[in-house]
């Protein structure tokens, strides 16, 4: 049995493992290199933080990310490149298709956006500096060092405030977290496991290890005969033969969300004819949980207190959303389905579901949440504003919203998909004509259907429909992000610039390649 004392922990950057909570000030970098051998003096010694416990933890840490043409940028090879995947290389608004299935289009088009909305505003280079408060300008000081300006350009230094445990809007933030089961004990197994769990295996968010299919995400392998290089990387797990680039690194997902703080409250307050109760009921409704955390579904589960259950909970006591609207925030991001729909016993029941027979049309079945599952790691921005004080007609008027921040093994099937089937998804767990009520844009669908509707039930029992509703949350910038391993840092740092062969031997034969016959990448669910 592997010990998680033996997991690489060492060669792992530490936001995989550790949030930095404790680290309240941050600042967030968009860098893009302006000299190629400066910045790769610095990258050899940037003291970027790994993810080995520590006694006392750090008072600061450093993490570092590259999109596709910073990674170009620093020298790696095309074929090394040509091994991550699509969506990754094309990028976030690389294409219109991308775009609309992002919910990217209207206002949160990427045309509009300050950052990331085409080629040449993507940057090379994501850096994540945190500290302790009143320390992050000394921190900042400390890890630019002599040569940093003349290294890199700053694009944008993105907006960051710590507001305690809340996220703009005012609720409780930060709850729903996976578990990565870094030892390794939870079978992999499709189908075996109905239920709904919160432990997922190493290889959702980590390169280079099996995932929840069992399988290997692609990633670039390096063929060390070719590469002289390539003795810094780790072998490959599943291909020991080759070494592996991807290992111990994930894809970062970064999107600047611009949160409408007074228009949500002052919407709720209009809509509640100004009743304070019924306007926290229905914003408690709108995203599934109250304020203070306490999920909606939690008054169904007997017995125990309630802040007991602020994550642990399905929605299976709550199938047609009674307590908890189907189209609620929370069910949309992490439905807590198992591989089967609830009521599945049996293996003839089992194999009647899997066979696809017997579905009534009324039954909408969501995909199992282990598939999809997106470990954040993102910071609000702008001053905290409460309701009280938002429904205000003079309320203070300052930018307000999240740098949205999720760390994934694959793009398409983790954050892609939450993003397009879960919550802009218009009939989403059967609902109609309404996405997500806090994150979704407004724009109509094709057919000319709207989609700014919002249904839960009422009190006395029938359904209560908002209609109207505005576009709460906009999309600033974003951007997809390679955050590697510390060996392949050392790599990157070693390379000769603009991808040069010259570390390579004479050989007509392939040298890299990426492990696309042990992806996950063709698989849905």
């Amino acid at each position: 049995m592997k010990k998680s004392s033996d997991f690489e922990f060492d060669d792992l950057q530490g936001l995989l493992r550790f949030g930095y909570g404790k680290l309240t000030d941050t600042c967030f970098m968009l860098l893009n290199i302006a000299n190629v051998d400066l910045a790769k003096q610095w990258l050899n010694t940037v003291p970027i933080n790994s993810a080995i416990t520590k006694d006392p933890p750090p008072d600061t840490a450093v993490q570092i990310a590259f999109s596709v043409e910073g990674l170009r940028a620093l020298g790696l090879k095309e074929s090394v490149v040509d091994g991550f995947s699509d969506e990754f290389i094309v990028g976030m608004a690389g294409d219109e298709s991308r775009s609309r299935r992002l919910g990217d289009v209207g206002r949160n088009a990427p045309q509009r956006w300050k950052w990331g909305g085409n080629a040449a505003q993507v940057p090379h280079v994501l850096l994540l500096l945190y500290a302790r408060k009143g320390n992050i300008e000394a921190w900042r000081k400390t890890v630019e060092g002599e040569h940093f300006s003349r290294a890199f350009l700053l694009l944008e230094e993105l907006p960051t405030l710590y507001i305690g445990d809340i996220e703009s809007f005012g609720f409780h933030d930060g709850i729903s977290q996976p578990t990565i089961d870094w030892m390794q004990r939870q079978s992999t197994d499709i189908h075996e496991r109905d239920s709904f769990s919160n432990l997922l295996a190493v290889g959702e968010m980590v390169l280079g290890y099996p995932n929840e299919y069992g399988q290997y995400t692609a990633r670039p392998l390096i063929d060390p005969r070719k590469d002289k290089l390539a003795t810094l990387l780790p072998n490959a797990k599943n291909d020991p033969a080759w070494k592996d680039f991807g290992r111990n690194g994930t894809y970062l997902v970064l999107r600047h969300l611009g949160q409408d703080v007074a228009g949500f409250w002052q919407f709720l307050d209009k809509v509640s004819d100004h009743m304070p109760q019924k306007r926290e009921q229905l914003a408690a409704a709108m995203l599934g949980r109250e304020r203070n955390g306490t999920p909606l579904i939690a008054e169904r589960i007997p017995g125990i207190p309630r802040e007991d259950h602020w994550n642990d909970f399905t929605f299976d006591q709550d199938p047609n959303g009674n307590h908890c609207p189907l189209g609620a925030h929370i069910r949309r991001s992490n439905p807590r389905t198992g591989d089967l729909p609830p009521g599945v016993n049996g293996f003839i029941s089992r194999l009647i579901k899997i066979l696809g027979f017997g579905q009534r049309s009324d039954e909408d079945l969501v995909a199992s949440s282990r598939f999809h599952r997106l470990l954040r790691r993102g910071r609000s921005y702008g001053p905290a504003l409460a309701p009280e004080d938002a429904i205000k007609p003079d309320a203070p008027a300052s930018e307000r919203g999240l740098q949205f921040i999720c760390l994934v093994a694959n793009i398409s099937r983790q954050f892609e998909f939450v993003q397009n089937a879960w919550t802009m998804n218009s009939k989403f767990n059967g609902v109609q004509e309404e996405r997500d009520p806090l994150l979704g844009n407004r724009e109509p669908l094709m057919s000319g259907e709207g989609t700014d509707h919002f249904n839960c039930p009422g009190q006395s029992g029938p359904m209560q429909k908002t209609s109207h509703l505005p576009q709460f949350v906009t999309t600033h910038g974003g951007g997809y992000f390679f955050m590697p391993g510390l060996r392949a840092l050392k790599y990157i740092s070693a390379l000769p610039a603009n991808g040069s062969d010259s570390h390579h031997d004479e050989d007509q034969e392939p040298d890299t390649k990426s492990y696309s016959q042990f992806s996950d990448s063709a698989a849905t669910h």
